[in-house]
């Protein structure tokens, strides 16, 4: 994937002297993250990936299942003890590669509000999945080195986990916001129903054991539950695919993916009033909960064929409390929720607001 000659002419007024893509154009790419729920086709050790070339010093690689090349804390054998790679020296390329990223978002933005030429804007709308694309195995390393089992940076683990989960966040937050942009002006569409949309993009992937790998999801603009808006007044934020493979040994099972998902319930609208007369910091009621489907069987491919959306309920398993929980720290709650050190329905905002900040360390 060409990564250099983005634009085919000055950005601002003044020019920047970078060029819209030509090779990255894909007028007819899809989101990364569509209605089907199916996760991305590219592995974290996929070599179809490649990284910008203009970026000094290349992201190491990393998968769920592949350490780091270079752990920071060697395990213990004979033989004298080598030096710790500085933080600084260890976050140098990550951080350098979250500079260009966020530089080619600025880029879209740049050129969606200053540029007069509609039909660029609309190619370069096109180009937004390739962009997203783009990003892809950048994520695939910060989560995947964050939070995979067992954790491979030894002893510095937490502090390097907080920092690649902050990287990861800052680079989420700002691709949600350059997508709303692009909504904001009609060039992109955010309806989970229209193939071509970019409702949903994908931020991720991790193991939480040999057998379970989490892909994440985050919805642009928060999405109803279903299209047929069952159960009523639930909206989802994030998305979270549990894939579990069984073990070699096992005979006769499938892999399997099960669907969790950061909800919120609009408890204004649920009861009738109207945010007028309703307090803005609880309306909204924050909540992770699974996917439990309704139909069509799955033995039933006839009833498949003639579904136009598969139904299903919501099973709520961890109540947050009116503050919507940061991308960060949602996924925490997940994962506590997946290794049993969560309860169900146990409810965190009761805890104040430093629970908040103790969680997401």
């Amino acid at each position: 994937m060409a990564t250099e000659q983005w634009f085919v002419e000055p950005i601002l007024p003044g020019g920047t002297g970078e060029k819209l893509p030509q090779d990255d154009m894909e007028p007819g790419a899809q989101p990364c993250g569509d209605p089907s729920w199916s996760a991305p086709s590219s592995r974290p050790g996929d070599p179809a990936q490649v990284e910008p070339e203009d970026v000094q010093g290349q992201l190491p690689k990393a998968s769920p299942s592949t350490p780091s090349p270079e752990p920071l804390a060697p395990g213990p054998g004979p033989g004298p003890t080598p030096p710790r790679l500085p933080l600084d020296t260890l976050f140098s390329p990550i951080t350098e590669q979250l500079r260009y990223l966020l530089k080619k978002a600025d880029d879209f933005q740049s050129y969606l509000l200053y540029s007069r030429d509609r039909v660029q804007k609309e190619q370069l709308a096109k180009a937004m999945p390739t962009f997203l694309k783009m990003c892809e195995p950048y994520f695939l390393y910060l989560e995947a080195a964050a939070r995979s089992v067992p954790p491979i940076y030894g002893a510095l683990q937490e502090l390097v986990r907080k920092g690649l989960l902050e990287i990861s966040q800052q680079l989420t937050l700002r691709l949600e916001q350059l997508v709303l942009m692009y909504a904001s002006f009609g060039f992109v569409e955010l309806e989970e129903t229209d193939p071509l949309s970019i409702s949903c993009f994908f931020c991720g992937r991790f193991s939480i054991s040999p057998s379970h790998e989490v892909s994440i999801f985050r919805y642009c603009a928060p999405a109803a539950y279903t299209t047929s808006r069952f159960p009523r007044y639930l909206y989802k934020k994030m998305r979270w695919n549990l894939e579990t493979t069984p073990d070699p040994s096992s005979r006769g099972q499938d892999s399997h993916v099960d669907y969790y998902f950061l909800c919120y319930r609009d408890t204004w609208e649920d009861t009738g009033k109207s945010p007028a007369n309703s307090c803005p910091q609880i309306q909204k009621l924050w909540s992770i909960g699974r996917w439990v489907p309704l139909g069509p069987a799955e033995d039933d491919l006839y009833s498949w064929i003639l579904c136009p959306q598969p139904s299903g309920d919501y099973q709520q398993l961890l109540t947050i409390g009116f503050e919507e929980p940061s991308h960060m720290l949602a996924t925490d709650l997940l994962v506590q929720i997946l290794t049993g050190q969560a309860g169900p329905a146990r409810s965190l905002s009761a805890a104040g607001p430093t629970a908040w900040d103790t969680q997401g360390s």
